[in-house]
């Protein structure tokens, strides 16, 4: 456990040395927060603030941009580092594989928490909480969602050649989920066809969840969620440690 903590705050050093990688981590979700906020504010205020996007979209949105971000960053670093050697010499070392790539985890997990608190506290002036709603539970469904879909992220890391190839393909595979997530457009006004397919998605689960919990739902209520999500992480760690190449 010492060594998972200690690789992980050597791990959270380097990432935040790369202007661009920390750029893109904090910054992304909240850019798009508070972009979308003045554009809504500017063209019509009043009927803005009160819009359901505002008061709930927004928000998931701007969640669901930190796992997609968080899940990106994963894939790029580790291409990185298997391109550059880094991950052979430490497979190298005492640790064991697990402690490794669990130090990237809390490492995405941390800045995804700092993100979130951030946006709180410089939001609250554009988004006012539901009755009932609190931002510990929203967190903690986040959290949840994308330390699920981190899995992912190292499944789709298994099969990138090189770095360069990190963004794109990872974009390819994230952005259409997230289209039929039910975050712009209602599950339920697709196609039956795309909604089946949507169901099967982990993103879907993830919106619903983060919806849920924004609008002050119990967990209860979203139990299917987060069995989904559960899946999803491992049915994912499960063919990565099977696929996961080390050099």
């Amino acid at each position: 456990m010492r060594g998972l903590w200690h690789l992980a705050w050597l791990e959270l050093k380097v990432f935040l040395r790369e202007p661009m990688g920390a750029f893109g981590t904090l910054a992304v979700p909240a850019l798009v927060f508070f972009g979308a906020n003045l554009a809504g504010t500017s063209i019509a205020p009043q009927r803005f603030a009160g819009s359901e996007f505002a008061r709930t979209g927004l928000p998931v949105l701007a969640a669901t941009f930190m796992t997609i971000t968080a899940v990106l960053s994963l894939m790029t670093i580790i291409a990185i580092y298997r391109e550059g050697g880094i991950l052979k010499r430490l497979r190298a070392t005492p640790l064991r594989p697990l402690t490794i790539l669990m130090a990237h985890v809390l490492v995405k997990l941390a800045l995804t928490a700092v993100t979130l608190v951030v946006l709180a506290l410089a939001g609250r002036r554009f988004v006012a909480l539901p009755e009932g709603v609190s931002m510990v539970s929203f967190g903690a469904a986040l959290l949840y969602a994308t330390a699920c879909l981190l899995s992912l992220g190292f499944l789709l890391a298994s099969f990138v050649p090189t770095a360069r190839f990190a963004q794109p393909l990872g974009a390819l595979v994230l952005y259409p989920m997230v289209g039929v997530s039910g975050l712009f457009v209602p599950v339920e006004a697709f196609p039956p066809m795309l909604q089946r397919i949507a169901q099967v998605l982990p993103f879907t689960h993830a919106v619903s969840l983060m919806q849920g919990i924004w609008l002050g739902q119990p967990w209860t209520t979203h139990l299917g969620d987060v069995a989904a999500l559960f899946a999803t992480a491992v049915v994912c760690s499960a063919l990565a440690s099977r696929v996961f190449r080390w050099e």
